[in-house]
């Protein structure tokens, strides 16, 4: 059975638990590496992590190109640059895209009057009426030219994300901002599973709540003192956890709304105790630190650190 979670009743417990397990590693649970940890490869691979985010961050349909939210209504939406639209789009893109329904759970294209645009896709092929895909994860994508658009599930309702390649935004991109490379900030931490599975819920910019598998809770020294995170899986059948935080850096050098960390998952899996590495210089920013049209989640009261992370990407200058 799935609950939703009462991180103040558990908090004890689990640290009682955690308390009690084999340490992984000394040196580690302090904070520090291990006697074996290759410093060169560590900085080399972060920093081709860091190009890639960078890569990802700038890229054609990254968040830097993310250039309108309009909500759907329910019924039909007509969509495209004319004035007569419902959702009139404030970028380059054909006089009438189609019509978006609503029906429920249901969201479908139609097409215009005069038929679809030419060069118009869904998901690279040529557009055709039906039913879209608005999964989080894998939604359809209607493509024109540079444009690209998905429509989303929002709680109850329905958002277009409206992406354009040539966005003032992204052509002004000039690269993010990192701390130094920093191996205090890599951390070996205890996992404890949930038993049973949870739920969380997690705030979002919106004022809106998203209800996400929450598999444990991972618990780690840093600076002498014990800290605690609970992670959430954005995709139950992925093979990353997904932590939302801030720390006290999110006052001054970090984005204020907080951060995000995607981690392997526990050596053991998520049903049994364990350990995890934690790099806190993967931290990266939310989509909102690049755009005001992202609906991102809320670091929750019990991943808000009361030390600072000074470590990952800092704040972006736009």
């Amino acid at each position: 059975m799935i609950r939703l979670v009462d991180f103040s009743r558990l908090t004890l417990a689990f640290l009682a638990i955690a308390l009690a397990l084999p340490a992984p590693r000394a040196a580690m649970a302090q904070g520090a590496p291990p006697a074996t940890f290759d410093d060169a490869a560590w900085r080399q691979d972060l920093a081709t992590w860091r190009t890639l985010r960078e890569h990802e961050v700038a890229a054609p349909d990254g968040w830097l190109s993310l250039a309108g939210l309009e909500w759907l209504k329910p019924g039909i939406n007509s969509l495209g640059s004319a004035a007569d639209n419902q959702i009139k789009l404030a970028v380059p893109a054909p006089a009438h895209v189609g019509l978006l329904t609503v029906s429920g759970e249901t969201v479908q294209l139609l097409s215009p009057s005069g038929g679809f645009p030419a060069e118009l896709t869904i998901d690279g092929k040529p557009a055709r009426e039906g039913p879209l895909v608005v999964d989080n994860l894998r939604p359809s994508t209607i493509g024109w030219h540079g444009l690209a658009l998905v429509v989303l599930r929002r709680a109850d309702r329905y958002v277009v994300r409206i992406k354009d390649a040539d966005s003032p935004a992204r052509a002004a991109f000039h690269g993010l901002n990192w701390y130094g490379p920093d191996p205090h900030y890599l951390v070996t931490a205890r996992w404890i599973p949930f038993n049973p599975p949870q739920v969380e819920e997690i705030p979002t910019v919106l004022g809106t709540t998203l209800k996400l598998p929450a598999p444990g809770l991972v618990m780690f020294m840093l600076n002498g003192e014990i800290q605690h995170l609970q992670p959430v899986l954005e995709d139950p059948s992925g093979r990353e956890l997904f932590f939302i935080l801030r720390d006290q850096t999110s006052l001054t050098t970090t984005y204020g709304g907080g951060r995000f960390l995607h981690t392997a998952l526990p050596d053991h899996g998520l049903d049994q105790p364990g350990s995890l590495m934690l790099d806190f210089n993967r931290l990266e920013n939310p989509p909102c630190a690049y755009t005001t049209y992202a609906t991102c989640p809320l670091p929750p009261e019990q991943n808000r650190l009361k030390v600072p992370l000074e470590a990952g990407e800092r704040r972006y200058d736009h």
